[in-house]
């Protein structure tokens, strides 16, 4: 019976294209010399050359797959059904999902390799699971050394980031006269902007509202010459100018006297808060520590300009004009921080 299985299973594989038992090429040449041997139907010595090639061991896993399949096929083509039972049991130890395709392998040598997988059903699901976990294992150690590789470019690149900042000194001095300047001049000074956008605001109101009542106050007066007589002179008579609000407009002589006069106490009492909060805030000098990227030095560069970056220190300057006007003359005040 075996015989006949035998003779089946040769004269299929005889006329079986040599290209269709042909798989990729491994890394040891004996694998691709057996396999040849194996497909001009050389079985007996496919089945020597094999043992002893796995004997001398030495062989990736994918090559110890390929021969013990050549060696399986071939002794059960010779009808040596225990060997090709060995060759093919520690196949499927190897790779336990390990199947012949049914378009290349006769049939009987399909049926014979499933009979082994069905006897040993429990030991290649154990197998496939000590397979799967060092499969978990493995992936587990690539993902930790990609991270360990990412870890270790971000600390590459921080450093090289680190090493091209300096440290900028910047050592600002303040004029303590700036401090009793108006319109907020002293907190605008200590950078406190959004405080000195509400002192220059107010003051700025203010200030407009005492001008403008001013000049309204001084609208309401007339002017009138008066003649005297009986007064010592070459004409024997006198005449005087006057000044004055008519009893008319007294209700609005009082409402722009009382709005001047209030308008410059307000102006006069937020530009001494104003003041006395520049002088309780302020310091002769601020020293800020900042760090800038620098473009890697070139060789020209003298070592202590890379070294010892020079603090920079802004100054105050105020400026004074004087301008005409067409009832006289302004002041015109300009500070630079």
């Amino acid at each position: 019976m075996n015989r006949g299985l035998a003779l089946i299973s040769l004269w299929l594989v005889l006329w079986t294209p040599a290209a269709s038992l042909a798989q990729e090429d491994t890394g040891d040449p004996e694998v691709t010399a057996l396999r040849a041997s194996f497909e001009y139907g050389k079985y007996a010595e496919v089945l020597d050359r094999a043992g002893a090639r796995i004997d001398r061991g030495g062989l990736g896993e994918d090559e110890l797959v390929e021969l013990h399949k050549l060696a399986g096929l071939a002794a059960f083509n010779l009808g040596r059904t225990e060997e090709a039972s060995r060759h093919l049991r520690a196949l499927l130890r190897l790779d336990p999902d390990f199947s012949l395709d049914p378009f290349v392998v006769p049939p009987p040598a399909v049926a014979f390799l499933e009979g082994i997988k069905d006897d040993m059903t429990n030991e290649l699901e154990f197998l496939r699971q000590e397979r799967r976990l060092r499969q978990e294992r493995e992936k587990a150690e690539t993902e930790r050394r990609e991270r360990e590789r990412v870890e270790a470019e971000v600390l590459r690149r921080r450093a090289e980031e680190l090493a091209s900042q300096v440290n900028v000194r910047t050592v600002e001095k303040r004029n303590f006269l700036v401090n009793f300047v108006p319109f907020g001049a002293g907190q605008f000074q200590q950078g406190r902007n959004s405080l000195g956008i509400v002192f220059a605001a107010t003051e700025g109101v203010l200030a407009v509202t005492s001008i403008i009542s001013y000049f309204a106050y001084e609208s309401l007066f007339e002017e009138r010459t008066l003649e005297l007589d009986n007064v010592l002179d070459d004409d024997g008579r006198a005449s005087i100018t006057i000044r004055f609000i008519p009893t008319s407009r007294e209700r609005q002589r009082d409402t722009w006297q009382l709005l001047k006069l209030a308008s410059a106490a307000g102006f006069y009492t937020i530009y001494a808060l104003g003041v006395v909060d520049a002088l309780y805030h302020h310091e002769d000098q601020v020293v800020r520590t900042t760090v800038e990227t620098r473009e890697p030095p070139s060789r020209d560069t003298p070592r202590s300009q890379v070294l010892t970056p020079r603090a920079t220190a802004p100054r105050t300057t105020a400026r004074v004009g004087v301008y005409p006007t067409s009832g006289g003359g302004g002041v015109a005040l300009s500070l630079t921080f």
